[in-house]
């Protein structure tokens, strides 16, 4: 499957959502939570921080299917099977989620943007990519460490969402300067 890799707009924020939503519900259920209801507070308060991250173009899109095929063409016609949820750090790239639709994950796709996401962060003259996810997601660790992550830190979740421990991640590409 040739893939697009690009920014997304702000027109693409609720399909951005339902992937994510589509992806992390899983996940979500395994800590014993749930996404926020539409409508609900808490829904207008995490919509009102993803508007924000596509405003400064913080997400970014795995796009298939009618695209120009090369890659980092528009993708006019394609569809979301993945997105990414950054925040740009002093020295790093945050990635504060990957998210892969259920129906591709296991296809590559996820390694895919983690490649594309550490091309960002080199080209922002960025020192490395930082993440952090529950210790039982055993095999999303076992992911960022293929990609070069290593695990600097455990612990519980700064949230409080969660008494699920977590696993904090950072991938160095040289040293930072301060």
């Amino acid at each position: 499957m040739e893939l697009i890799f690009r920014t997304a707009t702000l027109a693409e924020g609720k399909d951005v959502v339902r992937v994510i939503r589509a992806a992390f519900t899983p996940y979500m259920r395994a800590l014993g939570r749930e996404f926020p209801a539409d409508g609900s507070a808490a829904f207008a308060e995490r919509w009102q921080r993803i508007v924000a991250e596509l405003g400064r173009g913080d997400v970014y899109l795995a796009l298939a299917g009618h695209g120009e095929g090369n890659g980092e063409g528009n993708g006019e016609g394609a569809h979301i099977v993945g997105a990414v949820r950054t925040t740009p750090q002093e020295n790093d790239l945050y990635i504060n989620q990957i998210a892969v639709d259920p129906s591709q994950q296991g296809s590559g796709i996820g390694s895919w943007l983690l490649q594309r996401i550490d091309e960002v962060a080199r080209a922002r003259g960025l020192g490395g990519l930082t993440l952090e996810t529950a210790e039982m997601a055993v095999a999303n660790i076992r992911l960022y460490q293929r990609h070069g992550f290593a695990i600097v830190r455990r612990g519980l979740p700064d949230h409080g969402l969660d008494a699920h421990p977590r696993v904090y991640m950072a991938k160095t590409f040289r040293a930072a300067t301060s």
